[in-house]
């Protein structure tokens, strides 16, 4: 998301939402349900839908509710009609912010994302214009007690990862996207833990956020995103000071 490492500066927010769980398993159940209605309930030739089967058991998502909506999107049972949509803009200080929403009413969806950018001094651009600043890639985040990194990296490596960096504490396997789910199963069979498994967008450089306001408002921007029911990511290129350095 944003930083000198996606992991290093998400942990704490994602400390801080582990109490809001029920929200994040709808939100990737939007996704899924998506992902089957595209592709078909086979993860094995849905890559999108293993994909995201792996971002959930590492957000903890039980298997009976994994498979509860995979079941119900496959039986097309009249439910939401959801679709995927992206919105690229600008924070304060020029900060480039790429949502993705998965949402039934885009005409909702548009309105709120709008008044998020308005209200907390950034501006909603034209799709492509911060998009540019990012590339597509896979993250997994593995816990770094007792994991030996050179056998990680041999393991990483061998299964087609492109990079290890290893993070206080942690170890950050960047993939090609198309490697990802080659990668993800590869080392969840040889025992890693996950802490984070996810299709991710990686910004190119980072900007700084200076000045009380602007720090305010750019955090009151991501958090009103981030509880937006129809916002399924958020990417950014701030680079977000650590929680200690605030």
């Amino acid at each position: 998301m944003s930083g000198h490492s996606k992991w290093n500066n998400i942990k704490h927010k994602k400390e801080k939402t582990d109490s809001a769980r029920a929200k994040v398993f709808t939100k990737i159940g939007k996704e899924m349900a998506i992902a089957v209605k595209e592709g078909g309930p086979d993860p094995v030739s849905n890559s999108k839908l293993r994909d995201l089967i792996a971002k959930a058991k590492a957000n903890n998502v039980p298997n009976d509710n994994i498979d509860r909506v995979i079941k119900k999107a496959a039986g097309e049972d009249g439910g939401a009609n959801y679709e995927v949509i992206m919105y690229e803009g600008y924070g304060p200080c020029g900060v480039a912010i790429i949502v993705e929403a998965t949402t039934d009413n885009r005409n909702r969806t548009a309105g709120d994302v709008r008044h998020f950018f308005d209200k907390f001094g950034g501006n909603l651009g034209q799709m492509g214009c911060v998009s540019y600043l990012f590339s597509d890639k896979g993250l997994i985040v593995i816990d770094g007690d007792d994991v030996d990194e050179e056998a990680l990296m041999d393991a990483a490596l061998e299964a087609g990862a492109e990079d290890i960096v290893n993070n206080e504490g942690t170890f950050e396997v960047y993939t090609d996207p198309a490697d990802f789910s080659a990668v993800n199963d590869a080392l969840s069979a040889k025992g890693y833990s996950f802490l984070s498994a996810e299709q991710t967008k990686i910004p190119a450089n980072y900007v700084d956020v200076e000045g009380e306001d602007n720090l305010k408002f750019m955090n009151k921007l991501l958090e009103a995103l981030d509880d937006n029911d129809d916002v399924t990511n958020v990417w950014h290129n701030w680079n977000e000071p650590d929680e200690d350095e605030e």
